[in-house]
Order: structure tokens, then C-alpha cells, then sequence
């Protein structure tokens, strides 16, 4: 793992670290974070002291910089001794900024209860060995200080052969979407690692007598998941605890939709507290338990909020919802109302090189990737199966295409382009079915 990493680091930090172009400008290299540093801020509201903080897998500082900020002491660890380097080079003038390299699988140069806040991303789905997430992910649990937060992400996506664990409701197919429709191969390397189910992740949390507040992305490439270290006396839900209302997750709209991206509802409960966690609290959904997928209140006198994915193919209508927990004294009980989902509305939502992500519309691999959003199709194969793209007339034959996230059936498309296509301005177009997209201009680099 070493080596792999201290070669690609060797050969371009920068685009190995962002996944974005070769040879990136600085300033482009830091501004890529933007999208990682939004998922790993959202979850600082639930620290109180912000003292210290430590990233596994720092690379050269990317997401350090900014998050120095947030806390008096910032600290990174790699296995790359190049990425350690430029690392502390990026942040030599960075005041509590610390790098240290590792040896691949703990942390044994942090003491204890030592740390506030503990972070990862694009790291733990690159280590090929499970035992080794797992030993970080313990290494984690233990330098952080009772009431600190653990927010990392691993990789969701279902493995090729791979045994799963029995799923839980509202965290697999969610709202009827198919689950899996990317499946990675069954031999991990350091590039394409191991993955994790939500169900595992659970599971390590029960074991590790960790919180687990929130989790999102499951059954993707990018499963986010934040763990909290109990403080200790942090009584059950109170006798008073009610649920207030009922909204959608994404607006203050009290409607949610039977299926689709926004077929999740949030439950404001004044009376839980921290020792509510997605392992203790269920919720039951016109009689249908599900699982939570975040709990959490973002200032100190109001409700809590629990978020809950719609449980797959729930009836419209006005629905009964329960809250099912161990220490609730009595039932509570509210109501939802589900109406029908829009119809679907495919658009292309980004397109790029096939290679350098940042180049936009500028092709110089003469791979185009598209992304699409809200594709009427259940598995990218029903999709490829109705699926044609053309550049000026010259009929593009060289498609794949897989599933990032199914709940807005977001599809991945690489198009290669035709070698009868000339270099300069063109005109790309699509169709899904009888459904046009389209034309989208395009600039195709010479060879």
C-alpha cells in the first residue's frame, strides 16, 4: 500500500488526491475540496470544544488548510512519505498544523481521549484489506475524547461474491430504487479497496460502543457516516418526548413523495437527546419498520430532527409513523402524508472529460463522461439497452454505464468518441428511448 501511494504521489499528488486533472494549478487543487469539506463541516455543529483534530489520510494538506480554521491544532497522517512531505510544505505556514506519517494501519502517535474530532474521506475506499479499515477505524474510536465525533467515509457499493449481512430496512433498495446496480469486482487492490454496507458499519459502531447519529449515501461509492464517543450519564428519551411535526427532508413542505430523491421525511422530536442513535431508534411507517438514517439538532433548544428514508413501496395517503424505542415510556405517534412521485424527468447534470475531470466540455481523452439524473430505468443495463449518442452523425458504439446513487437513479455514462470524429467544436447528442438530450456542444482535443 505503501509503495503504491508513495508512486502515485511521486508521479502526480495532486490528480491521484482529487481525481480531477493532471498537473492541476495549486489554487485548483484546494479549491476541488469544496464538496468534501460541506459533507465533514455539517457534522462540527454536534462538537462543543473544537481543540484538536485529526485526519486519516491527510494527502498533501488539501482538506487541512481549511478545517485549520475550525480548530486550535489540526492533525494528518499518511502512509506516503512524498505525500507527508508536500503536506508540510503546503501548511508550513499553518499555526497548530501537524504531519506525521504512518504506518499504515493506526494511530499509536496520538494518546487517548486525546482528540476532538476525527475525519477521512477518499481514503478508507482505496486500502484493499478490511481488517485494515477496521484497525483505523478502532484507532479512531480511541484517541477521541468522550462527546468527540468520528465523520469518515468508506465506500457503499455492493461487492462482487461478496456475503452481505441481513438488511435493514429503509438502508437497502431504498424507496423501491435498485440497490447494487454498480457492483464492484471481488479483488480489492490499493486503488478499488474494500467496501462496507450500512449494515456492517452498524454493526462495528454496537460493537465499538459508539453513537452512530448519521449515515447517507448507502448503496454508493460515497457512504458517509458519522460516529460520536459518549460522554457518559446520557439518559433515554424523555417522558414528554412527542413528535411535533412532520416536514420533507429537503424542504419545509409537509408532503413527501412515494419514491424518488425526495421520498425521505424529517420527524421533529422535542425530548430525545445524544443517546438516541440509528442502532437504538426505529420508526414504523403505516406499519412498516425502517430505519433512520440521521438524528441530530443543530441548536440547543429545539427539536430534534430524525430523518427517515420512506420505506419501499409505501401507499399515498395519510400514513401513521411511530417511534419504536427501548426507553420510551408510553407510544408516540404522528402522521405523514405521502403523495405520488413526479414523473420522471432525465437531464444531464454534468459532463466532463472521461479523464481530466476539470476540463468540463474541453475533451482531451476523447472519453466523455456524462452524468444523468432521474433515468426511467432500474439497472444501467435497461438503460444502456435504450440508450444512443451521436457527435455530428458519427454514431457513438463505445458506451458503459453504471449506477452512482439509486434513489434519484443517478447513471454514469463514459462515451467514446468515434475515431471519425475531427478535433474541434462539435455537437454531442443523446437519447434515452424516445426521449431526446440534447445537443450539447462540446470541444474535442486533437490527438
Amino acid at each position: 500500500m505503501r509503495d503504491d501511494w508513495e508512486r502515485r504521489a511521486r508521479e502526480d499528488a495532486a490528480y491521484y488526491v482529487a481525481f480531477g486533472g493532471r498537473k492541476q494549478k495549486p489554487e485548483e487543487f484546494f479549491a476541488s475540496a469544496g464538496d468534501a469539506l460541506s459533507a465533514i463541516r455539517s457534522e462540527l455543529y454536534r462538537l462543543a470544544p473544537r481543540t484538536s483534530a485529526l485526519e486519516i489520510g491527510c494527502g498533501p494538506g488539501r482538506l487541512m488548510r481549511p478545517l485549520s480554521a475550525e480548530f486550535g491544532a489540526v492533525s494528518g497522517v499518511d502512509v506516503s512519505p512524498t505525500m507527508v512531505a508536500l503536506a508540510r510544505e503546503n501548511l508550513a505556514a499553518t499555526a497548530g498544523a501537524r504531519v506525521e506519517l504512518s504506518n499504515g494501519s493506526d494511530l499509536r502517535q496520538f494518546a487517548s481521549e486525546s482528540i476532538d474530532f476525527c475525519y477521512s474521506y477518499a481514503v478508507f475506499q482505496h486500502i484493499p484489506e478490511r481488517a485494515i479499515v477496521l484497525s483505523y477505524m478502532r484507532e479512531a474510536c480511541r484517541v477521541l475524547k468522550p462527546g468527540g465525533v468520528f465523520r469518515f467515509q468508506v465506500n457503499g457499493l455492493p461487492r462482487a461474491g461478496a456475503a452481505r449481512p441481513e438488511p435493514i430496512a429503509g438502508w437497502s433498495a431504498r424507496s423501491g430504487a435498485p440497490a447494487g446496480s454498480a457492483v464492484l469486482d471481488d479483488r480489492p487492490d490499493t486503488w478499488s479497496g474494500v467496501s462496507f454496507s450500512g449494515e456492517e458499519i452498524a454493526a462495528f459502531a454496537a460493537d465499538a460502543g459508539m453513537q452512530l447519529p448519521a449515515m447517507d449515501g448507502f448503496d454508493t461509492q460515497y457512504l458517509w457516516v458519522t460516529m460520536r464517543k459518549p460522554c457518559g450519564g446520557e439518559q433515554g428519551p424523555a417522558p414528554d418526548v412527542r413528535i411535533a411535526r412532520v416536514t420533507n427532508c429537503y424542504t419545509d413542505d409537509c408532503v413527501i413523495p412515494r419514491a424518488g430523491r425526495f421520498a425521505a421525511a424529517s420527524l421533529w422530536v422535542p425530548g430525545l437527546n445524544a443517546a438516541a442513535d440509528l442502532n437504538n431508534l426505529r420508526v414504523e411507517i403505516d406499519g412498516t419498520p425502517t430505519a433512520p438514517s440521521f438524528i441530530g439538532r443543530r441548536l440547543p433548544n429545539a427539536p430534534w430532527q430524525v430523518n427517515v428514508y420512506l420505506p419501499p413501496g409505501a401507499r399515498t395517503g395519510i400514513l401513521p409513523v411511530r417511534l419504536l424505542h427501548e426507553d420510551l415510556p408510553r407510544e408516540v405517534a404522528g402522521a405523514l402524508r405521502v403523495i405520488p412521485e413526479g414523473p420522471a424527468t432525465p437531464r444531464v447534470v454534468n459532463l466532463c472529460d472521461g479523464v481530466n475531470l476539470l476540463s468540463k466540455l474541453s475533451i482531451e481523452s476523447r472519453v466523455i463522461k456524462v452524468q444523468i439524473e432521474e433515468a426511467p430505468y432500474a439497472t444501467a443495463a435497461a438503460l444502456l439497452a435504450s440508450f444512443r449518442a451521436a457527435i455530428d452523425g458519427h454514431p457513438i458504439a463505445d458506451v458503459d454505464a453504471f449506477c452512482i446513487d439509486p434513489l434519484p437513479r443517478l447513471f454514469e455514462l463514459n462515451l467514446g468518441v468515434p475515431d471519425t470524429v475531427p478535433p474541434g467544436a462539435c455537437n454531442l447528442y443523446m437519447a434515452l428511448g424516445r426521449r431526446k438530450i440534447g445537443p450539447l456542444r462540446i470541444q474535442v482535443a486533437s490527438r
